[in-house]
């Protein structure tokens, strides 16, 4: 169903609910008890009625901001009838429409009429904390639409944008790069991503409560579209392959750079990046990185080397004759300067063979031992490619439009896109395929898939595992870095860690997506977004005031 007519039909159901459980109300207010179920008017008689700002009424029907919003109009209506005790409050908060159909079909509720002059002492101080509560909820309300409809906040945990984008580097992503996707699942706890908290095993999301309601759903929608991602923008887009989440807007964000766009074609050879046919562009802002290998006669100063190279991610084996050191990433200048120390006897770049699938298994527990499965997350994509990290591809980039060939050899590469991405029931039986019920073999794809891959590409989870990116799930692109702190995350793949945490200033609000040595501040941005944030219920109060002295 279109997204537009299901949000209608929340809208409608909401307000046939708010009409059935107040229109008593509405009558002893005064007016038409019709009114209490037409959508936002009867949420504006209700600012009006109660002395509070009438413009918040636009924010009630709202994706996430909505549900928070209408919480505050029915407290205020119920404070309005005298019912303000914690218990009322409460109900209102947890069981709104069943509690204020309880109040509306009672005999007793009438409007409370407040007079300043006759209020006692606990009524004032009532007052106050209800003044504050409200300031307390005006600024979460406006936090939460700038998170939802304009910028949302995003911290980058490991390496695999090293050393465009730094592990503790948090960055604010623009929603409308790429045209701005709705939400999806509008009844939610602000500023959680997927998750409540880790309640069950650790580090298993599986079992953790989510944060948003999933039978309230509405469908993919994404609004003025002017551009889609370009090769080399570094954009955020929900994993694809997450099991945990159905809701693609509740996905894990990852970052990646997008090095191939739809119809292109991508290989790697030997490590290098080609793009029909092409060596990638090596923008301004970007190092290339390979995995080197050390042998050593001695032990490494590895913690003295963090210091002067930053991100030197590095996992450490003694041997009879010495030390290994597996080095995730090397830029060309680390590894001529490396290859000077005294200790080292050998560095060489370490390339996967040509014609050797990566493939990953995970072992399951049974009740008479344990089975070897192959773990996709970690194995290369298609499966059946004899690929890995360092020779990969040719392969295309679907568009939409695209007629597909399905058959055993293309099943692997396009079984995601059909039934998970498009919502296809696929079946393959005895090497025949099916499409919702139809043997076929061919398919037409329906929305244009990208290629987002690490600049970091010997330590990065990216789509040479997960494959195709699909255009519904990406975010935006970053806009720039609001904050930077070295060690902040522990990098489970390294033997040693950065010596304690570090503000790296020079990092703190630079552009993070233009491709350039020399970014731009936006020192002014920060500013302007503290000014809002901070000052507007200030300045808010003077206005208001000035209007009661004009009274």
């Amino acid at each position: 169903m279109n997204y537009f007519l299901t949000y209608l039909m929340y809208v409608l159901i909401l307000s046939v609910l708010m009409g059935i459980s107040t229109w008593k109300l509405f009558k002893k207010m005064g007016y038409n008890p019709l009114f209490a179920f037409v959508p936002f008017y009867n949420y504006y008689i209700i600012q009006k009625e109660t002395g509070h700002s009438k413009w918040w009424v636009i924010m009630a029907y709202l994706p996430i901001v909505g549900p928070v919003m209408m919480t505050v109009f029915h407290l205020f209506l119920m404070r309005h009838f005298g019912k303000s005790g914690l218990l009322h409050t409460l109900m209102t908060i947890f069981l709104p429409f069943l509690y204020m159909a309880f109040v509306n079909y009672s005999k007793d509720a009438e409007v409370k009429v407040e007079d300043d002059l006759y209020l006692t002492d606990e009524e004032k101080s009532e007052n106050k904390k209800e003044s504050f509560a409200g300031s307390i909820t005006f600024a979460v309300v406006f936090a939460t639409v700038v998170h939802i409809f304009f910028t949302q906040p995003f911290g980058i945990p490991t390496g695999s944008m090293e050393r465009t984008l730094l592990v503790g580097d948090f960055l604010f992503v623009n929603k409308w790069s790429y045209g701005f996707r709705m939400p999806m699942r509008p009844l939610a706890i602000p500023f959680l991503q997927g998750t409540i908290m880790d309640t069950g095993i650790k580090g298993n999301p599986k079992d953790d409560p989510k944060s948003y309601v999933e039978a309230v759903k509405l469908p993919y929608a994404r609004i003025f579209q002017f551009n889609k991602p370009q090769k080399n923008d570094i954009v955020v887009f929900n994993y694809p392959r997450d099991s945990v989440h159905t809701a693609i807007d509740r996905k894990d964000p990852y970052v990646k750079r997008c090095v191939a766009v739809a119809g292109d074609i991508i290989e790697m050879r030997a490590g290098r990046l080609f793009v029909n046919g092409k060596p990638e562009t090596i923008l301004g802002d970007q190092q290339k990185q390979h995995k080197f290998i050390a042998t050593t006669g001695s032990q490494l100063d590895i913690p003295s080397l963090y210091k002067k190279y930053g991100f030197l991610p590095v996992q450490e084996v003694q041997t009879n004759s010495g030390y290994l050191y597996d080095f995730q990433g090397l830029t060309d200048q680390t590894e001529k300067e490396i290859k000077k120390l005294p200790q080292i006897i050998d560095l060489q770049e370490h390339i996967w063979p040509k014609d050797s699938g990566a493939v990953s298994y995970k072992m399951n527990a049974m009740r008479d031992g344990y089975t070897k499965n192959v773990d996709t997350t970690q194995s290369i994509f298609p499966i059946n490619k004899k690929w890995n990290q360092d020779w990969y591809g040719p392969l295309k980039i679907p568009k939409k439009g695209d007629v597909v060939t399905l058959n055993s050899e293309t099943f692997p590469e396009f079984q995601w896109i059909i039934s998970e991405y498009e919502h296809n029931h696929l079946e393959n039986k005895n090497g025949k395929i099916f499409v919702n019920g139809k043997e076929t073999t061919q398919y037409t794809i329906q929305q244009d898939y990208y290629m987002m891959i690490g600049d970091n590409r010997d330590a990065s989870l990216d789509a040479r595992f997960f494959g195709f990116v699909p255009e519904e799930n990406i975010v935006g692109s970053p806009m720039f870095t609001w904050l930077s702190v070295e060690g902040l995350f522990k990098d489970n793949s390294s033997s040693y860690q950065p010596d304690g945490k570090r503000m790296r200033w020079d990092r703190m609000f630079k552009a993070t997506n233009t491709g350039e040595v020399q970014k731009t501040s936006y020192w002014w941005v920060a500013a302007i977004i503290l000014v809002l944030f901070f000052g507007w219920d200030f300045f808010a109060k003077i206005f208001r005031k000035k209007e009661e002295e004009l009274d």
